[in-house]
């Protein structure tokens, strides 16, 4: 058995749960989430604990457990919550604006990069280096945030590029010169 799948869910009062078969709806106050279960694990609901169970005990069924107990836990956590991440722009010249439903990066390319906001994603940018990003879908939320930083991705010799907040990118020395 799956040791993060036997974990129980903890369900907030603010949170309802509804398991109809397959399918796992969550409705909180951000959002609702929905999800899909394959047909060998099961969800059941006891004061305000979900617990997910397996029909047999195969390899594949053991590692579907554990990953839909965490899908099931992000989505109730989402919910409830929201995610949040914080993308740094670390480069001269480097500023993002928001402009609408559109994402205006500059990142020393000769032309501005535009990118559409999904409609479950909320931006926010603060002093034009900063970009606060919320969601209650995490999947979708690292996508984005993906998506963003795959334009300059840190490099190692001067540490510019587009960096999570709280990243450490390992810096290398370069080339030392003729002596």
């Amino acid at each position: 058995m799956s040791r993060i799948g036997k974990l129980p869910i903890k369900v907030p009062e603010n949170v309802a749960v509804t398991c109809d078969g397959l399918n796992i709806t969550v409705k909180g106050k951000f959002g609702t989430l929905e999800n899909k279960l394959p047909e060998v694990l099961g969800v059941k609901e006891n004061d305000g604990t979900l617990i997910v169970s397996v029909k047999n005990e195969a390899r594949t069924t053991r590692a579907l457990h554990g990953l839909y107990r965490s899908l099931i836990n992000n989505m109730v956590i989402g919910v409830s919550e929201q995610f949040a991440l914080t993308l740094n722009l670390q480069g001269v010249g480097y500023r993002a604006a928001v402009q609408g439903k559109c994402l205006t990066l500059n990142l020393g390319y000769s032309h501005p990069v535009k990118m559409d906001i999904p409609e479950e994603i909320s931006v926010e940018v603060v002093q034009n280096t900063t970009i606060n990003l919320k969601a209650c879908n995490k999947e979708s939320l690292g996508l984005f945030a993906a998506n963003v930083r795959s334009w300059r991705p840190p490099e190692p010799y001067k540490g510019k590029g587009i960096i999570y907040q709280g990243e450490i990118i390992k810096r290398k020395a370069g080339k030392s010169g003729k002596k």
